[in-house]
């Protein structure tokens, strides 16, 4: 069985290649299963999936570590998908995010992201802000001094394009790239220009969030390892349970749902039922 410094060598590789690949967002333990079950090998469990799972709130952090952490230990006591999670600024400063990285390193991540962002909101903000570059090294700089496995990948997450131009998010990229951080996360790309002026300013491996304007193989070739897609499966699950309750709210029948429901087949697959039926063969006999 892969342990935990195994799937991170594998996620090192994968960010060492030459592909572009999107990695299947997870949120429980048996949604990683179902995703494994179809062949994906990397996971993503986002601070906005954590918060509509596990609290039904918005992604506007609400979540604590302790629950994101804790959410991460039930995906990861039996998945073996490489896990990437947003960890948001690190829960506070520079020493909450050695916090951070110590216990989602424990938890059994692959990869986390420390982003630029102030956050929760200050009172009276209005949009996005962004920390000073040098409070965002710091954090970088501590999350590198907290990591135990050197497998573990530390990712700069980097939100500028939002509110800035892209010459100044390529100098925020530069900075967090010097700290020695094992890759870099870009949200709101639009073109490739702005893409290339951060391309320009590092030679790291780059993760992209959405850009559903942009080309996967364009992305491929300017080093761009991940690209995230959004998080449908939570959406899908979330029609899925709507409906069902609804039909049966109404008083339909449960045959009724065959068509639209895993089989018991199914669902003692992503159950692992055939172990735990020779575990209890084998010891409770």
């Amino acid at each position: 069985m892969m342990t935990h410094t195994d799937c991170r060598k594998r996620l090192r590789a994968i960010l060492a290649g030459q592909n572009c690949l999107s990695p299947a967002t997870v949120y429980d333990a048996l949604s990683a299963r179902v995703a494994e079950s179809v062949g994906f090998e990397i996971g993503v469990l986002s601070g906005s999936v954590c918060a509509a799972t596990v609290l039904a709130a918005p992604d506007i952090v609400l979540q604590t570590l302790t629950e994101f952490a804790d959410q991460v230990r039930r995906v990861m006591r039996f998945s073996r998908l490489s896990l990437v999670v947003d960890a948001d600024h690190g829960y506070g400063n520079a020493l909450n995010v050695m916090r951070t990285v110590q216990e989602l390193e424990h938890a059994g991540v692959s990869a986390l992201m420390i982003e630029d962002t102030v956050m929760p909101a200050r009172f009276g903000a209005s949009g996005l802000e962004l920390v000073s570059t040098g409070e965002m090294v710091g954090k970088l700089r501590a999350a590198l001094a907290a990591r135990e496995d050197p497998s573990l990948v530390i990712v700069g997450r980097i939100a500028a394009l939002k509110i800035e131009d892209p010459g100044r998010a390529a100098a925020r990229a530069r900075a967090y790239a010097a700290t020695g951080i094992d890759a870099i996360f870009v949200t709101g790309l639009t073109t490739l220009e702005e893409f290339d002026a951060i391309r320009a300013a590092i030679a790291l491996p780059v993760i992209v969030g959405t850009a559903p304007a942009l080309k996967r193989e364009d992305l491929a070739a300017r080093g761009v390892r991940l690209l995230f897609q959004g998080h449908q499966p939570v959406a899908a699950a979330v029609k899925a349970l709507r409906e069902t309750y609804a039909h049966l709210y109404k008083g339909g029948a449960p045959a009724q749902l065959k068509s639209t429901i895993a089989s018991p087949d199914e669902m003692a697959g992503v159950l692992n039922a055939s172990g735990y039926d020779e575990w209890q063969r084998r010891y409770l006999a």
